[in-house]
């Protein structure tokens, strides 16, 4: 079963996601569950599974608006050079590191499926990165990596999109070229975590224009999901909504010779085995 938020007629409400249409969960459990966050903070999927099963859709995919799935987390996390080659990019000398590198991000810096990514007029350089996302379910702190698994709600989709010159304005950080608004995208949906299989070998690749940009399997990741929980929750306490960003492979547009740049009318998709695609435009902002 997939669940996403969305607009439709102008209001905002969220629902599953079928073959034949869209089924308005909110129109039937707001009283209970107002979002998909409070859905997921009372630990809620598998009963809404069962509420969806049977029920006839309310109306087409097409009448919708995506938004992102988890509409006001209290933290995006994201996680930085996740894949040996994307290590080896940096050309640094370095082995692997031992600790992760991490990065905020902000809601408003991401909008939905089938939305168009913004390019600033500040800069030309918007590039994307393919991730898959987890969605944490169960609230933690010093979780040990054991239990770290236990605490995923759900997974999705990341296009973790940058404007690459602005990543690099000062010494230390990277946020003020990871945070424009509407310059990345989350979606189309969450899918519910049932058990370690499900994302021990996921399949990520992206395409720009149909052309495969990147492509590699979590597998392959420097840090796992365990050890992305258990060190994120040593620092900060996960609540339920929290969306944690994974990493990307390599093949992003700043590593080609030239830069290959995200530019008005491409089409970037973010494909993962068992989660879907997530979609995007790109468009100028429209001062």
């Amino acid at each position: 079963m997939k669940f996403a938020s969305f607009t439709h007629q102008g209001l905002r409400a969220w629902g599953a996601i079928t073959a034949g249409g869209v089924i308005d969960l909110s129109a039937r459990h707001a009283a209970v569950w107002p979002t998909l966050r409070a859905v997921i903070e009372q630990g809620a999927l598998p009963r809404l599974s069962d509420l969806s099963m049977g029920q006839n859709p309310d109306f087409a995919v097409s009448e919708i608006a995506y938004d992102i799935p988890i509409t006001a987390p209290e933290k995006i996390l994201c996680v930085g050079v996740n894949f040996p080659e994307r290590n080896a990019e940096y050309r640094d000398g370095k082995e692997n590191p031992p600790f992760m590198s991490l990065f905020p991000r902000f809601a408003r810096s991401f909008t939905g499926h089938g939305q168009p990514l913004i390019r600033p007029p500040e800069s030309q350089q918007l590039d994307y990165e393919g991730e898959v996302t987890i969605i944490i379910g169960k609230a933690g702190r010093r979780i040990a990596e054991r239990d770290a698994l236990g605490h995923i709600a759900a997974l999705t989709l990341c296009n973790e999109g940058t404007i690459r010159d602005w990543v690099r304005h000062a010494k230390f950080n990277v946020t003020q070229g990871k945070n424009w608004d509407n310059s990345g995208a989350i979606g189309p949906w969450i899918v519910p975590y049932t058990d370690e299989a499900q994302l021990a070998d996921i399949g990520l690749q992206t395409r720009v224009n149909g052309a495969v940009r990147q492509s590699d399997r979590t597998s392959r990741m420097m840090f796992g999901f365990r050890q992305i929980i258990a060190y994120i929750s040593t620092f900060t306490t996960l609540v339920p909504g929290d969306v944690i960003v994974c990493g990307t492979p390599t093949g992003a547009g700043a590593r080609f010779d030239p830069p290959i740049w995200l530019k008005p009318g491409d089409v970037v998709e973010v494909e993962a085995d068992g989660i879907g695609i997530l979609r995007n435009t790109i468009a100028d902002e429209v001062l």
